[in-house]
């Protein structure tokens, strides 16, 4: 592919979100979930690349027991799941927010968890990998904290990433990016850190290792890597680390938050690994229990990765990063 076709494709992609951004308020949401689904279910059936990785990921997740029958439902669910996620995203902008962070609230568990760590001062890394609706997710609970910190991969081309920085931004979320642009480094640990003692709340997806240089783990009983940021924050800067997942229900949305993570070492390797598996588990434990709400489309495993011979693909959530402090462990 040439660099000009690349251009090209990024282009279009800009002006596809765009519209999408621009029509899909004006759509009834049940039409709209009514058309994704269609779309959803003929892609399952072309099996494409993408579904194909999702298959073999919930394969891992429904265990070796699983029927056939039994993982094209789940892979059907989850790919319905993608599509309701993207078009919440394209709609969010234009709903009653102040609604929205009250439904998802209602339907958290653990927001005591939360609010002991915001009354006792600390900062609060919330972990949570790629299911349910991130953004839902952190409007609601940045409520009880005045607000979360982020950070986000920076898409081409800039004005895509510009616009869904943007996007964020209007939900009231600190974005900061993942990598540098081309006019300097950016201090994206630093920021974090700073964050934490400020006592402020940071989110993290931190399921996929996107740089591919994580912590190992055992996941789902096979072994691959996870990002060591929000272990590493925590140990840090003495931050709450609390594990999150978030799903959906018919209506709404499931969110839970954990209890903070206690976990042990006498060097600053041997704690980050740990709290990562602990992470993992915690991942493992919900996963398992909505696994069509898992958004994990690119590959996951090492073995996987090792044959697709990359893990640098975009984020199951748009451009949702997750390394926290990656760089510099």
């Amino acid at each position: 592919m040439t660099a000009r076709s690349v251009r090209i494709g990024e282009s279009l992609a800009a002006l596809g979100y765009r519209a999408a951004w621009a029509t899909a308020p004006l759509v009834s949401n049940r039409a709209g979930l009514a058309a994704l689904n269609r779309v959803a279910d003929t892609l399952v059936d072309r099996r494409g690349p993408s579904v194909v990785q999702l298959a073999r990921n919930l394969r891992r997740v429904l265990g070796s027991g699983a029927t056939p029958s039994a993982l094209h439902a789940v892979t059907q669910a989850g790919m319905r799941s993608y599509g309701r996620y993207w078009w919440e995203t394209f709609r969010l902008h234009r709903m009653d927010l102040l609604s929205v962070t009250q439904q998802g609230l209602a339907s958290t568990v653990g927001t005591g968890n939360i609010v002991s760590a915001r009354d006792a001062g600390r900062g609060i890394i919330v972990a949570l990998p790629h299911s349910g609706n991130w953004d839902v997710a952190g409007l609601s609970l940045g409520s009880l904290t005045g607000g979360i910190t982020a950070v986000a991969e920076r898409l081409r081309p800039e004005s895509l990433y510009r616009r869904f920085m943007s996007y964020r931004e209007g939900l009231g979320f600190e974005i900061l990016p993942l990598e540098s642009d081309a006019r300097g480094s950016a201090n994206t640990a630093g920021v974090l850190r700073q964050r934490l003692r400020e006592g402020r709340m940071v989110c993290l997806v931190a399921d996929r290792d996107i740089a591919g240089n994580g912590v190992p783990v055992t996941f789902f009983g096979e072994r691959t890597t996870m990002p060591a940021g929000p272990a590493m924050l925590a140990a840090r800067t003495g931050a709450a680390l609390l594990p999150a997942h978030l799903a959906y229900a018919d209506d709404g949305w499931i969110q839970t938050i954990g209890a903070p993570l206690e976990f042990s070492g006498d060097r600053l390797v041997d704690r980050v690994r740990n709290g990562t598996q602990m992470l993992a588990n915690f991942f493992e434990e919900h996963i398992a229990m909505f696994p069509a709400d898992w958004h994990m489309l690119q590959p996951f495993w090492e073995e996987d990765r090792q044959s697709r011979g990359s893990v640098g693909d975009q984020s199951g959530h748009g451009e949702v990063g997750s390394e926290g402090e990656a760089t510099s462990r």
